[in-house]
C-alpha cells in the first residue's frame, strides 16, 4: 500500500495551534515515528503567523526538525513518515 493511500484512512494524531511548533512539538512528532511509520498532524488556523505563513512552510519545517520525511500537504493536514519509509508499491 503507498503512503499517501494508508495516509487517507488514518486520523489526526496532533494539532499545532497557537502555540506554533514548539520543541515538545517536535519530541512529540519523533515519538510517533518510533511507534508507527506515518503520522498525521493537523494545523489549526492559529498556528499561521508572521513567522509561519503557509502550510508549506510548516510542513517543510516540521519535517527538517523532526528528522522526517514530508510525505502530503492536502487542506490543512501533514503527512509525514519517518525517514526511508518506502511504499510498497512502485
Amino acid at each position: 500500500m503507498r503512503l499517501k493511500s494508508e495516509a487517507q484512512t488514518m486520523k489526526a494524531t496532533l494539532q499545532i495551534g497557537k502555540g506554533g511548533i514548539s520543541e515538545g512539538i517536535i519530541e512529540e512528532i519523533k515519538t510517533q515515528l518510533k511507534r508507527q511509520n506515518l503520522i498525521k498532524v493537523k494545523i489549526l488556523q492559529s498556528a499561521f503567523s508572521d513567522e509561519y505563513e503557509d502550510r508549506e512552510q510548516i510542513g517543510k519545517t516540521l519535517a527538517e526538525r523532526a528528522g522526517a520525511e514530508l510525505i502530503e500537504i492536502k487542506g490543512n493536514t501533514i503527512v509525514l513518515s519517518k525517514k526511508g519509509t518506502k511504499s510498497k508499491e512502485r
